[in-house]
């Protein structure tokens, strides 16, 4: 852990809704004139899309169906760690990108000179100037493998999670898959069994290591999620926002409950909001800890 050049990441499994919360960071940077190197959990795969498609084939074939994006077959864990590592001790570091569509192939490839292709990784290259923090956004920000020797969260300044109830997250995933990339319910079903292994040692853990977990819970009936026709909306759902350890960032809690409407505490640690105030809940409880890092910073 660095106070020079502090990690903040934020993690959570396919379709949990991390992008909510890297918006919201997004806003506290702007008005904090915070300068972040941002990095993207997908960099860290080990296969490109085709060699994905062609390595899940491979295992199948020798009996292995649980083969995922999710499990360290699929990852480079312990890049991960040493990127933290370096950027805590220098500020410092390199990074790559998955191109996740053509658009984004035709960018890179324009600003690097190269030829990439919908799929692929961009070269590893040196972060762009000077930062005043690292934010990671994605599945493995504070991954732990003991077969890979590497714990990620040991070099983690600031964790969040972003778990859904397993129903709502699901609900929310083959929307998802389904109206942005076209998959069927039946592949989208297969894609959430195979990663089931992976989910539970992989991907769970992680939210036990967080400073502060943000998971939304449904007030509708999401029993079955497979037929489910409509994700629920904010406004039928609850965040539960619990703190690890609220000493540290020294959360007021009455003071929270005044500036979130409809809130309240469920336990000494953990304050629920309504759904629709998610956003401003992130904003409200997460710009003071990055202030502060900050400060800590320029000491």
């Amino acid at each position: 852990m660095s106070k020079k050049h502090p990690v903040v990441v934020v993690t959570g499994s396919s379709g949990a809704g991390t992008s909510t919360v890297k918006t919201a960071f997004e806003h506290i940077f702007n008005r904090e004139n915070v300068v972040a190197a941002i990095v993207e959990g997908d960099s860290f795969h080990s296969l490109d899309r085709a060699a994905m498609k062609a390595e899940m084939s491979r295992q199948e074939d020798a009996g292995n169906k649980e083969f995922s994006h999710f499990g360290p077959g699929a990852n480079e864990f312990k890049k991960i760690g040493e990127l933290f590592e370096t950027y805590g001790k220098t500020g410092g570091g390199k990074k790559r990108y998955y191109l996740h569509n053509e658009e984004e192939a035709a960018f890179h490839s324009d600003r690097l000179g190269e030829t990439y292709g919908n799929g692929e990784f961009t070269q590893w290259e040196d972060m762009d100037g000077e930062s005043d923090l690292m934010f990671y956004e994605g599945l493995h920000g504070l991954v732990a493998d003991k077969e890979q020797g590497v714990d990620v969260s040991e070099h983690v300044d600031l964790g969040i999670g972003v778990v859904p109830s397993v129903n709502l997250e699901w609900i929310q995933k083959i929307h998802r898959d389904n109206a942005q990339r076209g998959y069927s319910e039946e592949v989208i079903v297969d894609t959430i069994l195979r990663r089931m292994h992976d989910y539970v040692h992989y991907i769970t853990p992680q939210f036990s290591k967080t400073d502060i977990n943000f998971q939304r819970v449904a007030t509708v009936d999401t029993s079955n999620p497979f037929i489910a026709r409509e994700i629920p909306t904010p406004d039928e759902s609850f965040v539960v926002i619990r703190f690890k350890d609220p000493e540290k960032f020294n959360v007021d809690f009455p003071d929270l409950q005044a500036m979130i409407p409809g809130s309240f505490m469920s336990r000494r640690n953990t304050i629920v909001v309504p759904g629709g105030k998610m956003t401003l809940s992130m904003e409200v409880i997460l710009t003071p800890i990055i202030h502060k890092m900050i400060e800590e910073k320029s000491a």
